[in-house]
């Protein structure tokens, strides 16, 4: 265990997983009327606990409860903008007093080291809702010049209720990224985390009703898998989906709204993301290290990781080197320990679907760091893949082209900066591009031309939640975080008022 993760705060987690876990609906914990589902710990196999999930009617009810919230204007017109700012900054204190019980939670469900989950997660999920506090006076409509004698204006309203479906990489960072604004905006809410991550969610939800006071059927919390979920994107009580997960699942959520209600759609898919090394890269060690840690933190189950790096020929030999050397040096094993630099990947599914990525690989390219599944002692138990590295591998390659979602990286060499924007802009993805140059010219030149939704100069993955994230083609539809998720919270009412001549 590290220092500050105690013995307590074990038996604490072991109390709570062993308390019935409910659906929260309209204020109410209701049992579950689907089939039992064991959240496991894909670090040993031992299951966590076991939820009694939602059913298809359990989902509807919350969608209509949150409708007939929605409908009574409690949130939206009865609440003030500042009391609605105040709800938001109590939830962030309630993560913040409660960060290392929700970091736990998150590590032992997801697998990711308790430290990644308290560090990367948990805190900045307190700092999400405290962000969105101060939008809530703060979004305005707009004043349109028109013709004498007339008063034209544009205003804000809520778009409804919104169902929030998070994935179970970052899970509670993940759902905070969509409630926030969701509320922020004056909306009411259905939640549905990932089956395999709910726990953190459960936690935090069960903090707000215990603590504060909210209007029945502004939040509601849906337990199920991902086929009963689909009830969510149908129904007509529900307005607005947000969904973070695989392009598959988005394609079938559009589909669905176009065949129901056409509620509105934002969707943050998946991603190939390149990072291009050119040979002129000022502290090249520096900008390894950076780029490694991106791609393989959190077990490289992250959409906007650098899973291809394109190094130039001049220092490929050497960026490789060093790149394996890091990988071979890297330690997987008890998510709890302070020394684990690696933690479980999420599920077995998951699990398998690394190792047969990994299998196809070598029969595309050169295997030259892991490869296969670290069993080494307690390792056996779980769930844990090797950080992996293959060289040379070719534009057209499944590697190269596929999402895998874990630590595997694809190296290969370029020669120009045009075969570099080739490569790069090669996959049906466009979420994020790296580029490491000391050329400012050829930075804003490459930064032009690269069809990705963010774009990071000599150093991946900068992030601000007042900047916006989200990608381009196959990658999804709209943006997370900042003023730019505002507007798929709101719809703009025009008003046209007659004065006189």
């Amino acid at each position: 265990m590290t220092d500050t993760l105690q013995q307590t705060d074990l038996d604490w987690a072991k109390s709570w997983l062993a308390q019935d876990k409910k659906q929260y609906i309209d204020g109410e914990w209701v049992a579950g009327a689907d089939k039992d589902w064991a959240v496991k710990n894909p670090a040993t196999g031992e299951v966590l606990c076991k939820i009694a999930l939602a059913d298809t009617d359990q989902i509807e009810t919350a969608a209509a409860r949150a409708n007939e919230c929605h409908q009574s204007g409690v949130w939206n017109r009865k609440t003030t903008r500042k009391a609605r700012a105040d709800y938001l900054i109590a939830i962030a204190r309630l993560i913040r007093d409660n960060a290392k019980q929700l970091a736990l939670l998150e590590s032992l469900a997801n697998g990711k080291t308790y430290l990644e989950a308290l560090n990367d997660d948990i805190y900045t999920c307190a700092e999400i809702f405290e962000y969105y506090a101060g939008w809530t006076d703060k979004f305005y409509g707009e004043v349109s010049p028109v013709d004498e004698g007339f008063l034209n204006f544009t205003s804000k309203d809520p778009v409804g209720v919104c169902a929030l479906i998070a994935p179970w990489n970052y899970p509670l960072y993940q759902a905070s990224l969509k409630i926030a604004p969701a509320l922020a905006m004056g909306n009411t809410v259905v939640m549905k985390p990932s089956e395999y991550t709910p726990l953190a969610t459960l936690y935090l939800f069960e903090l707000i009703d215990r603590k504060m006071d909210l209007p029945k059927g502004l939040l509601n919390l849906v337990l199920c898998d991902g086929a009963t979920a689909n009830q969510l994107t149908l129904s007509a009580n529900v307005h607005k989906v947000s969904f973070t997960g695989s392009t598959g699942v988005g394609r079938h959520i559009v589909q669905n709204s176009g065949q129901s209600n056409l509620k509105a759609v934002t969707l943050e898919l998946g991603g190939k993301s390149p990072c291009i090394f050119f040979d002129d890269t000022k502290d090249l060690d520096a900008a390894i290290e950076r780029a490694f840690y991106v791609m393989f933190s959190q077990k490289g189950e992250k959409c906007s990781e650098p899973t291809r790096f394109l190094i130039q020929k001049g220092i490929y030999d050497e960026v490789l080197e060093k790149l394996i050397a890091k990988a071979e040096a890297v330690i997987c094993g008890d998510p709890l320990l302070a020394d684990t630099q690696q933690g479980a990947q999420c599920n077995e599914a998951q699990f398998k679907r690394i190792l047969d990525y990994i299998e196809i690989g070598k029969s595309e390219a050169e295997l030259v760091a892991g490869g296969h599944a670290d069993t080494t002692g307690d390792n056996a138990k779980g769930l844990f893949v090797r950080p992996t590295i293959f060289s040379n591998v070719p534009e057209t390659a499944r590697i190269a082209q596929e999402e895998i979602f874990g630590p595997v990286l694809a190296c290969a060499p370029f020669d120009t900066a045009e075969d570099a924007l080739r490569m790069a802009n090669g996959t049906s993805y466009g979420l994020a591009a790296g580029i490491y140059t000391a050329d400012v010219s050829l930075a804003h030149k490459m930064a032009d031309r690269l069809d990705a939704g963010m774009v990071f100069v000599n150093r991946y993955g900068c992030y601000g939640l007042a900047a916006p994230f989200g990608g381009f083609k196959q990658s999804g539809w709209g943006k997370e975080m900042a003023i730019h998720s505002l507007s798929s919270y709101t719809r703009t009412k025009c008003t046209w008022i007659h004065y006189g001549e």
